[in-house]
C-alpha cells in the first residue's frame, strides 16, 4: 500500500501528538512515602572502586553513574550506593533498574536481617519498578529481589533469602555469559547458606563461579569481595588468600574493601597483613566520616578496630591493643548505631581482659554507655561481655556473682529464641555451657565440668563464626584444653590445643597452651617447637607478656 507525502506527514503528526499526549498523561511514581537517601556522593580519594560494566541501565547519559553505583554496592558502600541510585531516579523517574538498585542497597544479605521499615521500603520500591517499562533482563532482576521483599509479613528471613537465591539461579541459568548476573547470583547463593551447614556446599559453589569470573575480570570489586566471603572458613581460607591480597588494590577508596582481606588473614593467622589492611580501612573510614558527620565515627572504622585488637593480641602487643580501646572510649557519636558497632564495643574490652587472663579486669567489665547504643536490642553482643565477666568471677572464686552473669546469659538466649534468631541463640548457648562447666569445676565436680566443656566445644565446632567477628572471645576448644591442663591431663590438653591451632592458626594463647602442655607431658621437643613459634611471632614487637619471658627461659634452660 502506498501513501502520498501529505498523508505520511499527517500520520506522522498524529503519531507525534499521541506520543506527546501519552507522555503528558504519564505521571511520575509517587515517592513521598519512601525515605530515599539523597545528597552529594561522599567518595574519599579519587573515587576508585573497581571496574564494572553493568548491562542494564536506563540511558547512555547515566551509564557512568549507574556503573559507579554498582561498584559501590559490590563493596558494601551501601549508603553511597543508594544515593547514586536515587540520583538516577531523580534524573529519570521511569528508570526501573534505579529502583532495583535502591532495593539492593538496603538488602544486606550477609549482615543482620533488616527491620520492618527497610522491608516496607523495599516492597514499595519493587512495586514501583514492576509497573515501569523495562527490558526482559531488568524484569528478571526486579522479580528476583522482589522475592525477598514480598510477603515479608508471613515469611521468615531465611526463607526469603532462599527465594531470592532461587530466582537468581533461574536468571543465571538463562544468562550465563552475563558477568553481573553471575556475580549477584553467587552472592545470593552465599547469603542463603545456613551457618549450621558444615558441608559448605553453597560457599564452595559460589567460590567456584567467582574464581572463573575473576580470570576474565581481575579488577571487578564484587568478584574479589564475594570470593573472600565464600572462603571465610578454616577449611576454605587458603583458597581465598591470593584474592585477599588483591581486593584492597581493586577498590582502594572503599573502607570495607580495605578491611575484607583481613577475614582471610585472620583465618590463616597472618597477623601483620591483617594489621596493615585494617589500619588502611580505619584511615579510609575516618576520611568518609569527616565528610558525612565531622566528629562522629562510622561503623566501618569501629569494625576494623575490632579486628586490629584481635591481631594485636596475637602478636602479644598489649600496648597497641589497649590504645585501640582507649580510643574507642573517646567515641560519643557513631553511625549507624548498628550490630557491628554493638559487637565491637562489647568484644574489645572483653577480649582484652580474658585473652590476658586478667580476671580482675574481666570481673569489673561494664557495657560502654557513651555510644548511645540500646543494648537491650543486642542480646548476643552484650552476652560477650557477660560471658567474660562470668569467667572473671569464676577465677576469682566469686561463684555467686558468676551465677548472676550466667542468669543474664540465659535471659539473652531466651530473647534471641523469642525473635527466632537461632544462630545467635546457639552462640549464647555455647557460652552458657562453658560457664556452667567452669562453675562445676570450681565446685569440684570434675566429670560434670568436663562433660559440659566437651559439649560446648562440640557445639562450637559445628557452627561457623559470624562475619562480624574475627573470632570467639575465647574458643571453646582452647577453654577445654585449659581445663584439661588444670586437671593435670597435659597429654589430652595438648591434643585439644593442637586441634584448636588447626582451626585458628597462630593464636597466641593456643601456641602458649600447646607449649605448656607439651612441656608438662615431657615432650620437650614439641614444647620447643611451640615456644619458638610464639617467640618468632612476637619478637619484633617487644612483647611484655609474661608468656614470652617464660618461653625464653625454657629455651635457655633446655636448649642452649
Amino acid at each position: 500500500m502506498k501513501y502520498s507525502i501529505n498523508t505520511l506527514l499527517y500520520l506522522g503528526t498524529i503519531c507525534c501528538f499521541l506520543l506527546s499526549s501519552c507522555k503528558d498523561n504519564n505521571t511520575s511514581p509517587d515517592l513521598s512515602s519512601i525515605n530515599l537517601q539523597r545528597g552529594e556522593l561522599k567518595l574519599c580519594g579519587n573515587g576508585q572502586f573497581g571496574e564494572v560494566n553493568f548491562s542494564e541501565f536506563c540511558s547512555y547519559e547515566t551509564r557512568e553513574t549507574f556503573n559507579l553505583a554498582i561498584s559501590l554496592l559490590h563493596s558494601f558502600e551501601y549508603l553511597e550506593a543508594e544515593k547514586a541510585f536515587v540520583k538516577l531516579i531523580d534524573e529519570d523517574p521511569e528508570c526501573a533498574m534505579a529502583y532495583w538498585g535502591v532495593a539492593m542497597s538496603i538488602y544486606h544479605g550477609l549482615w543482620a536481617p533488616p527491620d520492618q521499615s527497610v522491608l516496607e521500603k523495599g516492597a514499595k520500591l519493587i512495586a514501583i519498578a514492576e509497573k515501569l517499562p523495562k527490558s526482559k533482563k531488568s524484569e528478571q532482576y526486579i522479580e528476583a529481589i522482589g522475592a525477598f521483599y514480598k510477603n515479608w509479613e508471613t515469611l521468615d528471613h531465611q526463607t526469603r533469602k532462599e527465594k531470592y537465591a532461587q530466582k537468581m539461579l533461574e536468571m543465571y541459568q538463562k544468562n550465563k555469559n552475563d558477568t553481573e548476573v553471575a556475580v549477584f547470583y553467587a552472592l545470593a547463593l552465599r547469603a542463603s547458606a545456613l551457618p549450621s551447614d558444615n558441608s559448605l556446599s553453597k560457599q564452595r559453589e559460589a567460590g567456584k563461579i567467582l574464581e572463573e569470573l575473576f580470570k576474565e575480570e581481575p579488577n571487578h570489586p564484587g568478584i574479589a569481595h564475594y570470593i573472600i566471603h565464600s572462603y571465610d572458613y578454616p577449611e576454605l581460607a587458603p583458597l581465598g588468600l591470593s584474592t585477599a591480597r588483591r581486593y584492597a588494590d581493586i577498590a582502594p577508596n572503599s573502607a570495607h574493601a580495605q578491611h575484607m582481606p583481613s577475614h582471610i588473614f585472620t583465618r590463616l593467622g597472618l597477623w601483620d597483613e591483617s594489621i596493615s589492611t585494617n589500619l588502611k580501612s580505619v584511615e579510609s573510614a575516618i576520611c568518609y566520616a569527616e565528610s558525612i558527620a565531622p566528629g562522629a565515627h562510622w561503623d566501618e572504622e569501629v569494625h576494623a578496630m575490632g579486628y586490629l585488637v584481635y591481631a594485636y593480641l596475637q602478636i602479644g602487643n598489649n600496648k597497641l591493643a589497649y590504645q585501640q580501646y582507649d580510643y574507642l572510649k573517646t567515641f560519643k557519636e557513631v553511625f549507624p548505631a548498628n550490630f557491628k558497632i554493638a559487637y565491637t564495643a562489647a568484644a574489645i574490652p572483653s577480649r582484652l581482659a580474658v585473652e590476658n587472663k586478667n580476671w580482675e579486669e574481666a570481673a569489673n567489665l561494664e557495657l560502654p554507655q557513651k555510644l548511645e547504643i540500646e543494648w537491650a536490642d543486642f542480646p548476643w553482643q552484650s552476652s560477650l561481655l557477660h560471658f567474660a565477666k562470668a569467667l572473671g568471677y569464676i577465677h576469682l572464686d566469686k561463684l555467686d556473682f558468676a551465677q548472676k552473669e550466667l542468669d543474664i546469659l540465659y535471659s539473652s538466649k531466651q530473647k534471641l529464641e523469642n525473635i527466632k534468631d537461632s544462630y545467635k541463640a546457639n552462640q549464647v548457648a555455647i557460652q552458657i555451657k562453658t560457664i556452667e562447666a567452669w562453675i562445676q569445676l570450681k565446685k569440684g565436680n570434675t566429670d560434670t565440668a568436663l562433660s559440659l566443656m566437651i559439649s560446648a566445644a562440640e557445639m562450637e565446632s559445628k557452627t561457623s563464626k559470624h562475619p562480624v567477628t574475627p573470632g570467639e572471645i575465647l574458643p571453646a576448644d582452647e577453654l577445654l584444653a585449659d581445663m584439661l591442663l588444670t586437671l593435670n591431663q597435659p597429654e589430652k590438653a595438648l591434643k585439644i590445643y593442637e586441634l584448636n591451632l588447626e582451626r585458628r592458626p597462630n593464636r597466641f594463647n593456643g601456641l602458649y597452651g600447646a607449649a605448656t602442655a607439651a612441656k608438662k607431658s615431657g615432650d620437650l621437643e614439641k614444647a620447643r617447637f611451640y615456644f619458638e613459634k610464639l617467640i618468632t611471632q612476637t619478637e619484633k614487637y617487644n612483647s611484655e607478656r609474661v608468656e614470652i619471658k617464660e618461653a625464653k627461659e625454657f629455651l635457655e634452660h633446655n636448649f642452649v
